[in-house]
């Protein structure tokens, strides 16, 4: 039974160039640990994290100097989802369908079934805003609406700047209505004569800008706010602190809140919230404040927003794994793996052979974790 699914192979890789192009950007803006190795449930997945190097005077000798020793940093996270997509095929539908049709609805199901657990993934990355430092923007508005004006990308990239993010491998994730304004009201995206190419003119694609490579998701998150109103600092507060503590307001802060101080344009995210009224502890995003804040300084929310991303690859961490089998494997006929060339997530595919139909399984397991909130930013809208 070993080459059940070598006649599926080509259209599950037609299928795969399918999901390959969904807006699924937070994926390749993240770092990923993805491979084929076997995994189970709440398993601990050890990522390894390489840090900032540090450059030396070149200085002439009789033999080379040794290289300087560096500790390679490691995260833990855990694996929290197993999920699969399956589908059958009977019988008689394999005979009424003719191999055209057949051909044609597997490729559909195979790329159905590889979206809907990419999309899965995507959204759960998208869920990590409610830990990122600051952000930038007006809630409701969405960014980039004045023509010929890329402020609303060069202050969001800002953030990392001050935060001290590194200058490479940055990247920003845009949710539709964001990607539709740069579209329609920044036009050096598509002028051959600025961009440098026509791919974006041609195709759609965003390159970097300000150094950040540009890309779009239709997983960004929407945020509501809780109920929190007329708060104030309790007490004077260092700048570099995280834990605000407030009185006198009334309602809820929940995680992802923004907040604002009186005297400091910062808008910081809250990273945890606390429900009921007066007294009460909220936790900013890594590094915290910008600015000390004085003893009953007014503390202002925001409504509604939509939380576009900006980070460098380190901030967030994404370990994709294949589920774990028991010993001797189970019942599937046949098995194998395919890997997506640009998200580089690997699916495994199986077929199980049952009473007059066939049951065909695609399956992944993973888990995701924001690993250096100072690294992420929101550019809301």
């Amino acid at each position: 039974m070993s080459n059940t699914l070598s006649g599926l192979l080509p259209i599950m890789y037609n299928a795969m160039n399918v999901v390959s192009r969904e807006q699924v950007g937070i994926i390749q803006a993240v770092s990923r640990d993805a491979t084929a190795e076997m995994a189970a449930i709440n398993a601990t997945v050890r990522s390894p994290v390489v840090g900032a190097m540090a450059a030396a005077d070149i200085t002439a000798a009789n033999i080379a100097a040794s290289g300087t020793d560096q500790t390679i940093d490691y995260v833990d996270m855990s694996i929290t989802k197993q999920r699969k997509v399956s589908f059958n095929l009977t019988g008689e539908e394999s005979r009424g369908l003719g191999d055209k049709n057949k051909s044609v609805i597997a490729e559909g199901r195979f790329a159905q079934a590889m979206r809907t657990l990419t999309n899965e993934i995507e959204a759960d990355l998208a869920a990590l805003y409610v830990g990122a430092s600051r952000a930038y923007g007006t809630a409701g508005t969405t960014p980039f609406g004045t023509g010929d004006d890329l402020t609303d990308l060069s202050e969001a990239m800002r953030i990392l700047d001050d935060n001290g993010a590194p200058k490479s491998d940055r990247h920003a994730v845009l949710g539709s209505a964001a990607v539709a304004k740069l579209i329609g009201k920044q036009p050096a995206f598509f002028k051959i004569n600025e961009a440098g190419d026509d791919t974006a003119r041609r195709f759609g694609a965003m390159e970097q800008t300000f150094g950040a490579s540009m890309h779009a998701s239709g997983a960004i998150a929407t945020h509501t706010p809780g109920t929190a109103a007329n708060y104030l600092i309790d007490g004077n507060v260092a700048a570099g602190v995280a834990t605000v503590h407030l009185d006198t307001g009334t309602g809820t802060h929940v995680a992802g809140d923004l907040i604002s101080f009186a005297g400091d344009a910062s808008k910081y995210v809250i990273t945890t919230g606390a429900a009921g009224d007066g007294d009460k502890d909220v936790v900013l995003g890594a590094p915290g404040l910008v600015a000390a804040g004085a003893d009953g300084v007014a503390a202002s929310g925001t409504a509604a927003y939509v939380a576009n991303m900006v980070m460098s690859r380190d901030a967030i961490q994404l370990a994709a794994r294949v589920p774990a089998l028991p010993d001797g494997g189970d019942q599937a006929d046949d098995r194998t793996y395919v890997a997506d060339p640009v998200s580089g997530l690997v699916y495994e595919i199986s077929v199980y052979r049952q009473y007059r139909q066939v049951t065909y399984e695609v399956a992944m397991c993973w888990g995701v974790k924001l690993i250096k909130p100072a690294h992420l930013g929101l550019l809301i809208g």
